[in-house]
């Protein structure tokens, strides 16, 4: 009976975390979930009964972890199933979760000890990394942080990154846990209150208002930019067909913002916002110096090019004069996706395989000049990863944008999540971030993580604001890469002496019955 209660409160703990994500937003119960997942490891005491006070073994634990995952993700991504059907997104489900093995094997262990709930949050933060970072690149996608984007935690984004919001809400939800189930509480309280008043504090300097009269320290002028999204058709076109409607619908965008009158010093297009190459179509390429005609400014657009080395994902400045200008080749591709990693292996198994593309990933900054800025670029996955924004803010970026395609996922919560990550990247960087996508959610975000605009999906819309232009360097962005990995080595230490006491006690035991 008690092993079925932990079960349940295992995957009922996955449940709340997915509640935290946009578009609901439910932050506080990240915290309740992965306080009550980090319950369902811990002994309990004997007012709960006694068929549930045994500890629960390392083999058991394994179960749980496997079990709280599988039900965050479940409801997380159903989106990845939109195109191709539920098998593949069940299969990323069962393997993302396989990585919280060892979270709930070694968290029953830490469980055990009279600061295990200190530790914990190392162990869960290593195992995220791992995660996010392998195979293929891993999958950063479903870092818990995230979820945090609407609460105070969101903050410490500017002092290091994802990894330190994941801790900290971790620390708080396992301090928590403890306070509930233990009988030291003080020293559990005092530990929750620490990430939780730095969270605090760090939103509360990130979101100081700022005026005209008295402009951030690092801010070195101002710049207003239009987010174009020209929607795609939704039925009754042949996929060639299709690419050029929607390049003909971001052109029709692109001169309705000219007649608007409103003037922008730069517009940015989505990505595959002309997924016919302009480089070597004509017909495409017309339609571009049409719309940079009609606005008379540089225009950032998602096409497709190709090279030497293959096919480039690429954001590519058009000039007024008619020149192509700096352009910035996707480097962080997406698996599965973009690219096909063990093409002919998976062949095997599914026949959507040879739909996945064969792009070849960039080598660049990230960063292009555009209309007198330095401008970072991150191209829809590319978000979620680390060293993208901050390779390009440590390169001479004053403004970001993320140019995405996420009319495959129709309208489902993916756009959302994704929005959720520029914002954050904002915090993280201090930087306004731009996001124009080809059918939504467009966006323009504060370099407070706040959101200034937004469409809806499947509107074809344009967006303007002016935003202002930084040289700051947060210390995410100099150390977050530093502060990950202090915080993931420590995991590492955590995991192996929690190892190392489960040894100790295996070999006291074994002492105890020989002699006996």
């Amino acid at each position: 009976m008690g092993a079925l209660l932990r079960l349940a409160l295992a995957a009922v703990s996955g449940a709340l975390v997915f509640t935290s994500y946009e578009p609901l937003g439910l932050w506080p119960l990240a915290v309740v979930g992965i306080g009550a997942f980090y319950a369902a490891l811990m002994p309990w005491p004997a007012g709960v009964g006694s068929w549930a006070r045994s500890n629960p073994s390392g083999r058991f634990g394994a179960l749980l972890g496997f079990v709280h995952a599988l039900s965050l993700y479940l409801l997380l991504l159903p989106w990845v199933g939109e195109f191709v059907g539920p098998a593949p997104f069940v299969a990323l489900s069962i393997t993302l979760a396989l990585f919280s093995l060892p979270v709930g094997a070694f968290g029953v262990l830490l469980g055990r000890g009279r600061w295990g709930f200190a530790a914990f949050p190392f162990l869960y933060l290593a195992c995220e990394y791992v995660r996010s970072s392998v195979p293929f690149g891993g999958f950063p996608w479903v870092r818990l942080a995230w979820g945090q984007i609407e609460g105070p935690l969101a903050g410490l984004a500017a002092w290091g990154g994802p990894a330190l919001v994941t801790a900290a809400t971790v620390a708080v939800a396992s301090s928590a846990a403890s306070m509930v189930l233990r009988t030291h509480r003080f020293s559990t309280s005092l530990f929750a209150l620490v990430p939780l008043s730095l969270g605090v504090a760090a939103s509360v300097v990130v979101s100081l208002p700022e005026d005209s009269a008295h402009p951030a320290p690092h801010e070195v002028g101002k710049v207003t930019v239009a987010a174009v999204q020209g929607n795609v058709p939704r039925m009754g076109l042949d996929f060639n067909a299709q690419r050029r409607a929607v390049l003909a619908n971001h052109v029709a965008q692109t001169e309705a913002l000219a007649d608007s009158g409103v003037l922008a010093d730069f517009v940015v297009w989505p990505e595959n916002s002309s997924d016919v190459n302009p480089f070597s179509d004509s017909e495409a390429s017309r339609l571009i110096d049409r719309a940079v005609d009609a606005v008379d400014v540089p225009i950032l657009v998602g096409t497709i090019t190709r090279d030497s080395v293959g096919a480039r994902n690429t954001m590519v400045v058009f000039n007024p004069d008619g020149q192509a200008g700096d352009y910035h080749n996707k480097k962080y591709l997406q698996p599965f996706g973009e690219y096909m990693p063990w093409r002919g292996f998976f062949r095997r198994f599914s026949h959507y395989v040879d739909m996945a593309g064969d792009f070849k990933p960039g080598d660049g900054t990230g960063t292009v000049r555009i209309g007198g800025a330095t401008l970072g670029i991150a191209t829809c996955y590319e978000v979620a990863v680390d060293a993208a924004y901050r390779t390009a803010v440590n390169s001479g970026a004053q403004i970001l944008a993320t140019p995405t395609n996420n009319a495959t996922f129709g309208f489902t919560d993916m756009t959302y999540q994704q929005l959720a990550m520029s914002r954050m990247r904002a915090i993280e960087t201090d930087r306004a971030v731009v996001v124009a996508a080809t059918s939504g959610v467009s966006a323009i975000v504060n370099p407070d993580g706040t959101v200034a605009q937004q469409t809806s999906i499947f509107e074809p819309a344009y967006l303007v604001q002016t935003l202002p232009l930084r040289d700051s360097i947060t210390p995410a962005v100099r150390y977050g890469a530093y502060v990950q990995g202090f915080l993931v080595a420590a995991g590492a230490v955590v995991t192996m002496w929690a190892g190392m006491l489960r040894w100790g006690r295996r070999r006291a035991s074994l002492g105890a019955d020989i002699e006996a």
